[in-house]
């Protein structure tokens, strides 16, 4: 059974958010090793989510799986678990499904049809297949919302705009500016936000970006996108003080800019040029209080979600694409899932009726005949196995039990010996 715990930025606090993300994929691994109902385990972390997606071994264990679930995000986040309940919205079955197509195609972002979303959600299965804590079940749902993300773009134009949180925090940014073409700008991070900060900055005309990693990465990551990167051991508040534009995506525990730091290196210069700082990680990589000094303007995460674009008819399209994949996929599972005792009713006839005819001398078998019976006994079988199907698809269990009582009842067929005359002795 499928079971997702949902948090997003909809209902909660960013700073909320940060806390229960804290060592996400660890939570994935616990509880699948452990000895706990939860077989598989997806974790999808983002700026303005964390999602739990978990299978379940049954629908009775689910209780058994929402504490364990409970008690390892508690352990990490420093709530209670019963208070980590109160921030995870428990999703079952459909619900499930329909609310990760719906996350996977950027209806449920704080921009609606952004497009970074789709590819967390692939790197959230990536990253569960590296942990060893997927299951078929879960890579088909992931799959299937990768799939449903692609079609809601392609026959909607929802995203291909390129609006994105990234796009969105820039667009802000840029009311405060010189042209793009003369912004100088300092970029944090070397993450998956700070590629698409890179691409986003440079389809704007900006071409003086330095990268500042606190990890020591931006070497590698610069070289290979045309920029310069600034050394790790960088003072990045004496770098920031000439610049226009700071993009910060690190991610990094804690913050790599601090308010007292800016504004020391910012009075070391005299006549500062006026900054805007972008801080686009969860975490703040940015002290949230340099927005309170001189000449400095903040755009957040929180900026971000006041200033998001309202919704449009292509989303009204888009939500109708999500819910009939969503009821799609739910009627295909459950096909597969009650499927089998179809099979086994039609193993029981057509592995009978075959080994009826392996168990007659070679040299009494008929192959046309043969042929004949398996073709009587092939149209027997088929009128009840379309109808166990789709009553399986549309969820109709009295239907698909009927049916699958008809298939019990077709018997083997008697596989009819020939008579072998035999000649009388001539007198």
């Amino acid at each position: 059974m499928l079971l997702s715990l949902v948090a997003s930025h909809h209902d909660l606090d960013l700073a909320v958010l940060e806390r229960l993300s804290s060592d996400v994929h660890a939570v994935g691994r616990e509880l699948v090793r452990a000895s706990s109902p939860v077989t598989g385990a997806v974790v999808l972390a983002t700026c303005n989510r964390f999602e739990l997606y978990l299978e379940v071994d049954d629908a009775d264990q689910t209780p058994a799986a929402l504490a364990a679930a409970s008690q390892a995000v508690a352990t990490r986040s420093g709530y209670a678990p019963d208070e980590v309940m109160t921030h995870l919205r428990p999703l079952t079955g459909n619900a499930a499904g329909e609310h990760l197509f719906a996350v996977a195609s950027g209806l449920e972002s704080m921009v609606v049809g952004e497009r970074e979303i789709a590819g967390q959600v692939r790197r959230a299965l990536t990253t569960a297949r590296r942990d060893g804590t997927t299951t078929s079940a879960l890579e088909s749902l992931f799959q299937a919302a990768s799939r449903v993300s692609r079609a809601v773009e392609a026959e909607t134009g929802l995203g291909s705009a390129g609006r994105s949180v990234v796009g969105v925090a820039l667009d802000i940014a840029e009311r405060g500016l010189v042209p793009w073409s003369e912004v100088s700008c300092v970029l944090v991070g070397t993450g998956s936000y700070a590629g698409a900060s890179l691409a986003a900055l440079k389809a704007r005309g900006c071409t003086d970006v330095r990268v500042f990693s606190p990890s020591g990465r931006a070497g590698q990551f610069a070289a290979a996108r045309g920029v310069r990167a600034l050394p790790a051991s960088a003072d990045l508040a004496t770098e920031l003080a000439g610049v226009d534009l700071v993009v910060a995506c690190s991610g990094a525990a804690g913050a790599v800019l601090q308010v007292d730091a800016l504004a020391g290196a910012r009075s070391r210069v005299g006549e500062a040029r006026p900054l805007t700082v972008v801080d686009l990680a969860l975490r703040h990589d940015v002290d949230p209080g340099v927005r309170h000094l001189p000449g400095v303007r903040l755009v957040s995460l929180h900026t971000v979600a006041e200033h998001a674009p309202a919704e449009h008819a292509a989303v009204v399209s888009a939500r109708q694409i999500v819910v009939d994949a969503a009821e799609a996929y739910e009627a295909e599972q459950r096909v597969r899932e009650w499927n089998p005792a179809v099979v086994a009713q039609r193993t029981r006839v057509l592995g009978g009726l075959e080994a009826a005819f392996a168990a007659m001398p070679e040299d009494a078998r008929d192959e046309r005949a043969e042929r004949a019976l398996r073709r009587r006994t092939r149209a027997l079988l088929h009128a009840p196995t379309v109808r166990a199907r789709e009553a399986a698809r549309a969820g109709d269990a009295v239907s698909y039990g009927e049916a699958l009582a008809e298939l019990a009842a077709v018997a083997v067929p008697t596989v009819p010996v020939p008579t072998v005359e035999v000649s009388s002795p001539a007198r």
